[in-house]
């Protein structure tokens, strides 16, 4: 097969989530996910729980994602898999499983760049999405990486601003923590932020003066801010939980908007995506549709596609796929692995 009829098995498993989707030409015929539970009572991921869960799941995952699809393991034309970055036992779990598979039924194995992945995912053929003209930027924003990509083609990819210390995601968590929200607490201060006042409270916001951010200096000031005001005020936290929950929102997004707005005029390009996990955060998505009435075209993902996801990998195998670039077995995890 070749072209729109080809279809690709994609496999994730790069850190808590092993995912595991069927594309058929653009069009994603299924997408199954299990998500690790175990992790929320150490509040973060464990490394070693994580693959050792990885390993129980991917085989129930296979063959839930081609039950759905309504094919058989010898229908699909090439498998794709995460070769990195992520959690190194994780990654091994996927990419060993990828690569037997393949040798067994004899189809071809692409390796795939986890971040890379994420920005294709926006190529993924749905009713809802128009997928962007290149060029566009990326703003990509997870519990691991914030960065903006300039993306010039699909296999052209340069990330022009990254994080220098805390990732946007773990900022969130963190925070979340801090005002006892359970990990992981981005989703759950997202949900409590839309019923406070985002202009409650104010955190010290980074001066880093080109297109890279820090997000370790507002963590500190939001410590901080709850420390002092809880000293007079033992119940201050549970008294204002929801404000607090919209500005620290407020604040990390006015980071993020701050750094893609400020790309956007250096680079002359008025194409905006965002892609990740904390993409799906309303307040961002919000001030980004926000800008098309100044003339920016903006791509947000379907919810399912913001999180770790095999959706986004078999999308980005099947960019290798038409292009015949091909991993050979002798490939290994790259927890590290460079753009």
């Amino acid at each position: 097969m070749s072209g729109k009829h080809t279809t690709i098995l994609g496999i994730e498993s790069s850190c808590d989530d092993t995912s595991v989707a069927v594309l058929c030409g653009s069009k994603i015929v299924s997408n199954c996910v299990a998500t690790q539970k175990i992790h929320q009572k150490y509040g973060g991921v464990v490394p070693e729980l994580a693959s050792r869960a990885h390993q129980e799941s991917i085989i129930p995952v296979i063959s839930e994602a081609l039950e759905i699809a309504g094919l058989d393991i010898h229908d699909i034309d090439a498998i794709a898999c995460t070769r990195g970055p992520g959690l190194m036992g994780s990654l091994v779990v996927g990419l060993s499983f990828a690569k037997a598979l393949a040798l067994a039924i004899k189809k071809p194995l692409i390796d795939v760049h986890h971040m890379k992945a994420h920005v294709l995912a926006h190529f993924i053929e749905d009713e809802t999405n128009q997928t962007p003209s290149f060029p566009f930027l990326c703003l990509t924003v997870s519990g691991g990486h914030t960065q903006i990509v300039e993306v010039k083609a699909s296999d052209n990819m340069e990330v022009i601003g990254s994080t220098i210390d805390d990732a946007a995601g773990e900022a969130f968590d963190k925070a979340a923590k801090m005002i006892g929200i359970d990990y992981p607490g981005g989703p759950e201060l997202d949900k409590l932020a839309e019923e406070g006042n985002p202009d409650k409270f104010a955190f010290a916001k980074p001066n880093i003066k080109n297109l890279d951010f820090s997000f370790s200096g507002l963590k500190t000031s939001i410590l901080y801010k709850i420390r002092d005001l809880s000293k007079n005020n033992p119940d201050f936290i549970k008294m204002n939980k929801v404000d607090l929950c919209a500005s620290i929102r407020k604040s990390i997004v006015d980071i993020l908007m701050a750094k893609i707005i400020k790309a956007s005029l250096e680079k002359n390009i008025k194409r905006i995506a965002i892609a990740g996990g904390v993409s799906a955060n309303k307040e961002l998505r919000r001030r980004l549709k926000a800008l098309e009435s100044e003339g920016y075209k903006v791509h947000i993902p379907k919810f399912e596609y913001c999180t770790d996801n095999a959706a986004m990998v078999a999308m980005a195998g099947k960019f290798d796929f038409d292009n015949g670039k091909f991993a050979s077995q002798e490939i290994a995890a790259d927890p590290r692995l460079k753009w």
